[in-house]
């Protein structure tokens, strides 16, 4: 693949935030606006309606102050609600509110790949789920001189690519067999699972083990390790992976070692995504 584009933002408030500073005391800041967007930024990558007792759970509300703010919102057209008082994000909304996932996913994930990035001296990728596939949205490039590269904007093969098949993976059936016919099942290399079944089985074995590998499947002499960053309720809207030649993987442990260290960096970036200390 061709070098890289490195993606770059530089903006003041992280989403999310504002109902936090606000309830520091900073008297220009509103705690209601601030646990809306909190509200729209956990609905947004949900497929199904959730309850406003979760709701309130997880912006930290009360019932009764959650409920104002979410018929306030649907009064508003941001949200819609079924029969069971369950609330979702309206269409026309969920086309908009990826671009604050993604501003938000950028600038917390860039520091943890960065280190991941010196430590193994691979090159790493972080990759978003969008509507209708999944997309290389960051790549720092190994230091090496021989190395395996990515590029920003890539749209990922989900039969082929790690990371496209971790995302897949861990998607609700439905989605996963819309990422596919989106994109199709192309052989790239002799090892490129085309048969819809044996890729049903490589998914469920990614949703076991919890990562995902390609051993040649979309380069020869190229393999790459993928892991998903889970999201608050467990689904799964970004991935990060380590790109290596083939001839410097030594061995199985070397190998548990990167997934390893993809973990704990996946980890760290769903930490900071939730608020966590």
């Amino acid at each position: 693949m061709p070098a890289t584009t490195k993606a770059r933002t530089s903006l003041r408030a992280k989403p999310g935030e504002v109902g936090k500073k606000s309830a520091a005391g900073d008297q220009y800041l509103s705690r209601a606006v601030g646990k809306a967007l909190e509200a729209l930024e956990l609905l947004q990558p949900l497929e199904t309606p959730m309850a406003l007792h979760e709701i309130a759970k997880r912006i930290q509300l009360s019932k009764t102050s959650a409920f104002r703010l979410l018929r306030t919102l649907e009064s508003a057209g941001y949200l819609g609600s079924n029969a069971w008082g369950q609330y979702f994000l309206v269409p026309e909304i969920r086309s908009v509110m990826p671009t604050q996932f993604l501003v938000k996913l950028l600038r917390t994930a860039t520091p943890p790949l960065r280190e991941l990035n010196r430590e193994l001296r691979e090159s790493v990728s972080l990759a978003a789920l969008f509507e209708n596939h999944s997309e290389v949205i960051l790549v720092m490039e190994s230091p090496e001189v021989i190395r395996m590269s990515n590029v920003t904007g890539h749209i990922l093969p989900p039969n082929a690519s790690a990371l496209g098949k971790v995302i897949t993976a861990f998607q609700r059936e439905g989605r996963r067999e819309k990422l596919i016919r989106s994109y199709g099942l192309y052989r790239f290399t002799p090892q490129s699972i085309i048969d819809e079944g044996d890729l049903a089985r490589e998914y469920e074995a990614i949703r076991n083990q919890g990562f995902a590998l390609d051993r040649e499947e979309s380069v020869s002499d190229g393999c790459c390790f993928a892991v998903p960053i889970l999201g608050q309720s467990g689904d799964v809207a970004a991935a990060i992976s380590a790109s290596i030649p083939k001839v410097r993987i030594r061995s199985e442990a070397h190998e548990q070692a990167i997934v390893d260290a993809l973990r704990a960096t996946a980890a760290n970036i769903r930490d900071e995504l939730m608020g966590a200390d």
